[in-house]
């Protein structure tokens, strides 16, 4: 039976991958709870303890020693005690070995429930911290299943969660594809631990390099920096720590094998490998690769370094929507300005002339003396005829008015204003109008009247015409 537990605690421990002092605590914490119940009070301290050779099973019971025990499973003679202690005195509290013959079906079923909550958490604990030493590593998942706001990864002993923030948005996924993930984050919680894992991380980049490249493993290469845009690009500068190492060679490798490998496993995503400097112009020149750079200007105060470029690389210094000219600045930590070279020198060439045209102001009013410039001091001398014609043709003077009355014009005579009282009318001169003989009898015709009686009458009636053509028809007749 002995033999057969001790085989048991064995299988279980190798089952959990747990070591077997966690799983023998365990059961004894188990043990601990079964037997309480049965055969102990229920406030009384005790401990159970398990020989992991023999499997024998211990049970100790803190005790009074007393004259005459009452209770047995408080209390203990002092005989009893004395063979624990050999000097134990009346009143003493002391560990007596209690073990009961047998337990009880409630006792084991408890017994069962505890020990396997106890070994639920052993568990945790050990993937915790199993976990959390491997932080920052990459290790290959299967994805298990997919839900809309994160992709859980079976990792073997854990699952591991791949939350929408950390993956790439190029990248489609699905049940069942083995993925390589960056493990970021280890938490403890009520329900276990809690591995958060990440496939747009920059040390999944590096962890991959550390993978496909010997010299960056050993430390014969150094990875100084990463600058990523998951699923787009990435840039990534090393240098070499040993003397005749091309740190740019070693990363592609041979026909760029190496790099290829990595790109195919980040889905295509392209990967720029440039040389790290010392020298910042030589660094930031060699961060915007593949573009030429004529000339870099650096403001270490505010950290801002201005790039000059020739007209024609001007956008691939730029890169896509900036992608590669952020990238660079994100490499270097430099905040870089870019600008072609017709922009350079327009602001060059507008900052100069201002200085020029002050210098050569001064230099007039030095040069040139008073008596050689009489123009800006005295108006020129004008003759008086010239002048008189000038003032004619723009604009006469206003007469005074002696002028005006001195002689007045020909059509305004005094003797015309004398006559006006004796003024006619034309027809008074010329006389009455003759008619027409024609223009009497058609009269006569017409109104039926004659000329003398209306003659006669010294009243002559006036109608009006009438705008008709049936005059014209009378006449014909």
């Amino acid at each position: 039976m002995k033999s057969d537990f001790v085989l048991a605690i064995t299988q279980l421990a190798a089952e959990k991958n747990l070591p077997k002092e966690i799983v023998l605590s365990a059961v004894e914490s188990a043990l601990v709870s079964a037997y309480r119940k049965d055969s102990f009070a229920p406030n009384q301290n005790i401990s159970v303890k398990i020989n992991p050779n023999s499997g024998r099973v211990e049970v100790w019971a803190e005790k009074t020693v007393v004259e005459r025990p009452a209770d047995t499973r408080i209390e203990a003679s002092l005989e009893e005690a004395r063979r624990y202690k050999s000097d134990a005195q009346l009143g003493d509290i002391l560990m007596v070995e209690s073990t009961p013959y047998n337990a009880g079906r409630i006792a084991a079923q408890t017994a069962k429930q505890v020990i396997l909550q106890r070994l639920h958490e052993a568990e945790h604990s050990a993937i915790l911290e199993e976990y959390a030493e491997r932080e920052d590593e990459v290790i290959t998942g299967l994805i298990q299943r997919i839900e809309p706001g994160q992709i859980h990864v079976d990792l073997g002993r854990t699952e591991a969660i791949l939350p929408a923030s950390e993956q790439v948005r190029t990248e489609r996924y699905r049940v069942g594809q083995r993925l390589k993930v960056c493990i970021i984050q280890v938490l403890k919680t009520t329900k276990g631990p809690r591995v958060v894992v990440s496939r747009s991380h920059p040390d999944l980049l590096r962890r991959l390099l550390e993978l496909e490249v010997p010299e960056v493993y050993n430390g014969s290469v150094e990875i100084k920096s990463i600058a990523r845009e998951a699923g787009y690009r990435s840039k990534v500068a090393v240098a070499a720590r040993q003397e005749g190492i091309d740190p740019v060679g070693c990363c592609v490798g041979l026909r760029g094998i190496r790099i290829q490998n990595i790109v195919n496993e980040l889905n295509g995503e392209k990967i720029d490998v440039i040389q790290w400097s010392p020298d910042v112009n030589t660094f930031i020149t060699n961060a915007l690769s593949p573009a030429q750079i004529v000339s870099v200007e650096l403001n270490e105060e505010e950290k801002i370094a201005t790039v000059v470029v020739p007209d024609k690389q001007l956008s691939l210094a730029i890169g896509k929507e900036g992608q590669n000219a952020r990238l660079a600045a994100k490499l270097t930590g430099w905040r870089i300005d870019i600008k072609s070279t017709s922009i350079a020198e327009t602001e060059k060439a507008a900052a100069k002339p201002a200085p020029a045209v002050e210098e050569k102001e001064e230099a007039v009013t030095e040069e040139a003396p008073v008596a050689e410039m009489p123009e800006l001091l005295e108006p020129a001398p004008v003759s008086a005829e010239p002048v008189a014609e000038a003032a004619v043709e723009q604009a006469e003077p206003a007469p005074s008015a002696e002028e005006v009355f001195a002689e007045p014009p020909v059509f305004f005579e005094p003797q015309a204003i004398e006559d006006k009282a004796e003024l006619r009318f034309a027809e008074d001169i010329l006389g009455p109008k003759p008619d027409k003989p024609g223009e009497k009898a058609k009269k006569k015709k017409r109104k039926g009247i004659s000329a003398k009686e209306g003659a006669e009458d010294g009243i002559r009636i006036k109608r009006k015409r009438r705008d008709t053509d049936f005059l014209d028809e009378d006449e014909e007749y």
